[in-house]
């Protein structure tokens, strides 16, 4: 199984319109983040987790040929707004394209892309096939498992996945002890960590390292990393041996 990173960045993505700071204005490709989402390649499927206002960017770059199915951690706009254009992958497969998300995820999603499940099947919109899931029940598709497990994004829950020994974790600043057992035995942990100082609904650096620490992966990566975390080189450095910021088109195998 490979697990590439399509974006690595928060809701702004890096570099962030109109800012002259280092991180923005840095050459190096490792600081130029996309909104974070992630891609599963496994006998042939393709999965994605998250389809942010940057999926048909990331869709192309990656030459992405097919998608089996779309599982989405919330409903906030950076990780769905770009679901619009899965319609190139229902006219190449001409099928509809499974979505799995929880109940609340649905609504938002019906209120937000209406003309989509209106029931009048205009030309050229996008075909789904909506999967209701949860935060106790784990649930397969295209042959892998995923065990969801609940996090906290300030008041709004938002699910994580572990997947064998890998766990992704996004938009999270608080874990309970009942979920954070679902976690432990990871080898791979990727979590956000959004930036230095305080958050109200997000991990800072410090706050993500004190959870690996206390998970104790073999490798972590940091993800939903903002301009304000410093650059790319500078935070691997000040970070433990184990644990350093993944990187848009990173690539990890299972």
């Amino acid at each position: 199984m490979k697990i590439t990173i399509l974006g690595s960045g928060t809701s702004q993505g890096v570099p962030v319109i109109a800012c002259d700071c280092e991180v923005c204005q840095s050459s190096n490709p490792k600081d130029k983040r996309l909104r974070t989402s992630i891609m599963i390649e496994h006998h042939g499927k393709v999965i994605v987790i998250d389809t942010g206002p940057d999926f048909r960017q990331q869709m192309l770059r990656l030459n992405v040929q097919r998608l089996d199915a779309i599982i989405l951690t919330h409903e906030h706009k950076d990780h769905v707004a770009g679901l619009d254009d899965i319609r190139a992958f229902n006219y190449k497969q001409q099928k509809k394209i499974p979505i799995y998300a929880t109940t609340h995820v649905q609504e938002h999603l019906k209120r937000e892309f209406a003309y989509v499940f209106s029931g009048i099947n205009y030309p050229g919109i996008p075909e789904v096939e909506l999967h209701t899931i949860s935060h106790d029940i784990p649930f397969e598709v295209e042959g892998i498992m995923f065990h969801p497990i609940e996090v906290l994004h300030y008041k709004l829950p938002v699910l994580g996945f572990r997947i064998g020994d890998f766990t992704y974790i996004t938009d999270a600043n608080y874990i309970a002890p009942e979920e954070k057992k679902k976690i432990k035995g990871s080898k791979i942990i990727v979590i956000n960590a959004l930036r230095l100082e305080k958050h109200i609904s997000h991990f800072t650096r410090d706050e993500a390292v004190e959870m690996l620490d206390e998970m104790k992966p073999e490798k972590a990566y940091l993800i939903h990393i903002s301009h304000q975390l410093g650059l790319h080189e500078k935070i691997n450095k000040e970070l433990p041996d184990y644990i350093s910021c993944a990187y848009d088109g990173m690539t990890i195998e299972i």
